[in-house]
């Protein structure tokens, strides 16, 4: 019940900038406000200034027929932007830089950044979501899975992180790419799986200018274990 009320809550205060921006529009995001995968694809629509159209991608909805002819494997988050429908949030970010982003600035053509963004696209699908991730989901959502494994994941990948931020802005270029956008979310709310940020000095720095961004919107934030 408790985290029922804070996303009616969360919702509410995005209710003046959801109807803004969410018009008649070719771009429709599936998911949930708690799901750190669709907030990546929601930020980078926000970072981007693109309109687009919040569909509910609940539990229920993602056993629907209709669900399942979208995304067979019945996962959020899926962009549907005209006739193209593309789940994977990974995939998402890559191509609505690519798409929507004529300076190239999110994804740059640069090989050896390109390759950088690649790396931590990598780590948001494997270290962050085995640590950070799946601790949350454990804590949160009462998941099945080995809270310690996780945690340990999670503790190995800030120690990495902290060190690696330590004479960086963000994780692959001086500026802000795609790679910021696909670690954040987990990062940001890794305390609700029992993960404390105190530690990583360098860590909640870079968060900080994640969340400084113009057009970045939070995922709303959960209660934290004791």
């Amino acid at each position: 019940m408790a985290l029922f009320l804070r996303v009616r809550q969360w919702l509410r205060c995005q209710t003046p900038f959801a109807e803004l921006i969410m018009t008649d529009t070719s771009l429709i995001l599936y998911g949930t406000p708690l799901s750190g995968h669709a907030h990546r694809a929601e930020l980078m629509l926000r970072l981007l200034g693109l309109a687009y159209r919040y569909e509910d991608g609940s539990a229920p909805v993602r056993r629907t027929p209709a669900f399942l002819a979208l995304n067979p494997l019945g996962q959020i988050p899926i962009l549907v932007d005209g006739d193209l429908v593309l789940p994977d949030s990974n995939a998402i970010l890559v191509y609505l830089a690519r798409r929507y982003d004529p300076s190239g600035a999110w994804y740059p053509d640069d090989m050896v950044i390109a390759a950088r963004i690649q790396r931590w696209l990598s780590m948001a699908a494997g270290e962050v979501r085995y640590g950070p991730a799946k601790a949350r989901v454990i804590q949160l959502f009462k998941a099945e899975g080995d809270l310690a494994a996780a945690q340990a994941i999670a503790t190995q990948l800030l120690v990495f992180m902290d060190g690696y931020l330590a004479d960086r802005a963000f994780l692959a270029h001086h500026a802000p790419t795609i790679a910021d956008v696909a670690c954040y979310s987990y990062i940001a709310h890794a305390p609700e799986g029992g993960i404390p940020l105190d530690a990583y000095a360098h860590v909640r720095g870079w968060l900080g200018r994640v969340e400084s961004l113009p057009g970045f919107v939070p995922m709303p934030r959960s209660p934290v274990p004791d």
